[in-house]
């Protein structure tokens, strides 16, 4: 199974493990988009950690193997598959960090982009090499987080954006060793799985739908999940807890 699916502790594990160097097929693509899909049903569940073995490449992208038996024909079909596991990446029902294990080439850097957070090893890069095999890249996906200067250097020229460079341009949120990355990401998914079920739920659904809205509108929009999340028993454990000084016990209502 090239796509691993963990659970505990509040935490799903998502890998994608497909030596040396962790480059996809379409089976691979609906793999990763069918255990996104799941995490609507998983109640046990408050963040998701996305992550891939080694530290070759978090993913090199399509298997360009297959990419050249691919036909004209067969393409608007693979594309939607592509497309569909970005969206269920990114419409994830809790919080997804991208624990980004080594560069992060074509699909790689759009599956890390679908993220909510990222936390890179200090020796990743990001590229968009699809101009060098005939392809357009996920430009639409990443230029959600890139200025429009950066994007465009790097889908014309194929050049990589050094862990650095995206980290100081606000793309990743924190670099660290590689062999510190476990658990930093982990960590991480604790302190956010220990957050109110519910709160974490609507605040994702909240983020999504008020990032392309005009301020004002979104706000409003905010709001009324804010509203929404009084009405349940966990907004008034959270409150109760603070004014008590203790730790809050969610029941999930």
């Amino acid at each position: 199974m090239a796509i691993h699916v963990e659970r505990a502790e509040g935490i799903a594990r998502i890998e994608i493990d497909v030596p040396p160097v962790n480059a996809i097929t379409l089976a691979d693509y609906a793999a990763i988009r069918d255990a996104f899909l799941a995490s609507a049903d998983w109640d046990d569940i408050n963040v998701i950690l996305f992550t891939a073995s080694g530290r070759k490449a978090f993913c090199a992208g399509l298997d360009l193997n297959e990419f050249l038996a691919a036909t004209i024909q067969d393409d608007p079909g693979r594309a939607r598959v592509v497309r569909d596991c970005f969206a269920a990446v990114r419409h994830a029902p809790v919080p997804v960090i991208a624990a980004i294990n080594g560069p992060a080439l074509g699909a790689g850097a759009v599956l890390a982009s679908c993220a909510d957070i990222r936390i890179a090893a200090d020796h990743v890069r990001f590229s968009t090499p699809e101009i060098n095999v005939g392809r357009c890249g996920g430009a639409a996906h990443m230029m959600r987080h890139l200025p429009q200067g950066v994007l465009r250097r790097m889908y014309f020229t194929g050049q990589p954006l050094s862990v650095q460079e995206a980290a100081a341009l606000g793309f990743v949120q924190q670099v660290v060793p590689f062999d510190d990355l476990a658990d930093t990401a982990m960590a991480l998914a604790r302190e956010i799985a220990g957050k109110a079920p519910i709160g974490l739920r609507m605040a994702k659904e909240a983020l999504n739908k008020v990032e392309f809205m005009v301020t004002e509108e979104g706000y409003q929009l905010e709001q009324g999940y804010s509203t929404a999340l009084m009405t349940t028993e966990d907004a008034r454990e959270a409150t109760r807890a603070v004014v008590e000084k203790r730790a809050p016990v969610w029941k999930g209502r």
